[in-house]
């Protein structure tokens, strides 16, 4: 069925005209419809190239979720080897996991962590024969660099880890600590010890800790009660408190630091007591010193071989200074009171100490026959302290 290229009219073979547009119809009109079947035939191979295509990719996407799943399969075997420490085996099980899926990053990453646990379980091995080797420094710097190490992981293996580092450089620590104190360390070595027994999280590093405690206390205490007892009490206190930073709740330390505080007001008391005792005292013996300072003994009067009238006696040093230039003076008087004459003697020595004795003695020459009828009585008694 042939058609008009024109206008769309249907035309017979033999017409040279359109019947309708009247324009004049190709010649090769036949040739056009001979050939339209070969339009559909060039589509057939691209049609064929896409659906080929297709299928490798429907291939190459099955093949690939084949080795997803293996190698998921080996990394979740990896991992269970990993929480039981078998890291030799994780280890070949990340490598099978890489080699069926390339840029598995999990994989390489838990691949990386193979290698540091390996390399810490060395170590930790190492560090054994160094704590028998009592090198406690060098075992526990490899620890702390492992430690460190592990900075940049993270998961249940690596707390795993984590913790049997921690657990070993405790038991390092542990083992140096009492090595320590094996040497007799005097009293600032045990603080220090103190510090690195309670930094260790172990109930035998608070038993430690607990025994270095009381030898401190026993220390502080022994040495705040020598102070004490030479009434030293600001040292005292100082010492106790210093012990307290250690031992806070010493029941023993504490009440040492109450009897300081007590024997200290009682000494300032009983200080300030005899000060003021001490001063009175002084009053008294300057009192004392200034006018009761000589005891008249005896006093008498007599005559001598050529009837002279001699006024002699003895006087005694109560002071509690020595005392110099005493001078008596004294009344001669009659046997009815009346004063006949007033007169003045040194006693010798000049000085007297206390609790000595000094004699005085005067002749009255011009009373040579009157004595029989005559007393003397003392009127004055003057000296100068020294």
């Amino acid at each position: 069925m042939l058609y008009c290229p024109y206008c769309g009219v249907q035309t017979k073979e033999e017409e040279t005209y359109c019947i309708k547009c009247g324009k004049h119809l190709p010649e090769d009109r036949y040739n056009r419809l001979r050939n339209k079947p070969k339009f559909f035939t060039r589509w057939r191979l691209p049609l064929l190239s896409s659906a080929f295509l297709l299928f490798l990719c429907v291939v190459f996407y099955v093949t690939l979720e084949i080795r997803t799943a293996k190698a998921k399969e080996y990394y979740i075997e990896g991992e269970q080897k990993v929480l039981t420490q078998d890291y030799y085996a994780a280890q070949t099980l990340f490598q099978n996991a890489l080699k069926w899926k390339d840029n598995f990053q999990h994989a390489e990453a838990s691949l990386a962590f193979m290698d540091k646990a390996i390399s810490i379980e060395a170590t930790l091995k190492e560090s054994k024969q160094l704590l028998k080797e009592k090198k406690y420094a060098q075992a526990l710097e490899s620890l702390n660099q492992s430690e460190k190490d592990l900075q940049d992981f993270n998961g249940e293996a690596v707390n795993q880890m984590v913790e049997r580092i921690t657990k070993e450089r405790n038991t390092i620590k542990l083992e140096k600590l009492k090595h320590a104190l094996q040497q007799k360390p005097d009293i600032d070595q045990l603080k220090i010890l103190l510090w690195d027994a309670t930094s260790i999280e172990t109930a035998e590093a608070e038993q430690l800790s607990a025994n270095i405690r009381e030898q401190i206390v026993n220390f502080v205490f022994t040495k705040a009660s020598k102070h004490l007892t030479n009434n030293q009490f600001n040292d005292a206190n100082v010492i106790v408190k210093d012990g307290l930073k250690y031992a806070p709740n010493s029941e023993k330390l504490l009440s040492l630091q109450t009897t300081i505080d007590k024997e200290k007001v009682t000494f300032e008391t009983a200080q300030q007591n005899r000060i003021e005792q001490a001063m009175t005292t002084a009053n008294k013996e300057q009192q004392l010193n200034e006018s009761e300072a000589i005891k008249l003994k005896k006093m008498e009067i007599t005559s001598d071989d050529q009837g002279n009238l001699v006024v002699k006696g003895q006087v005694q040093s109560v002071a509690t200074i020595p005392i110099n230039s005493i001078m008596v003076e004294y009344i001669i008087k009659t046997n009815k009171g009346e004063e006949i004459l007033t007169n003045e003697v040194y006693v010798f020595p000049d000085e007297l100490y206390p609790d000595e004795t000094g004699n005085f003695e005067f002749t009255h020459y011009d009373m040579n026959d009157k004595n029989e009828a005559l007393k003397v009585e003392v009127k004055t008694i003057t000296w100068y302290p020294e």
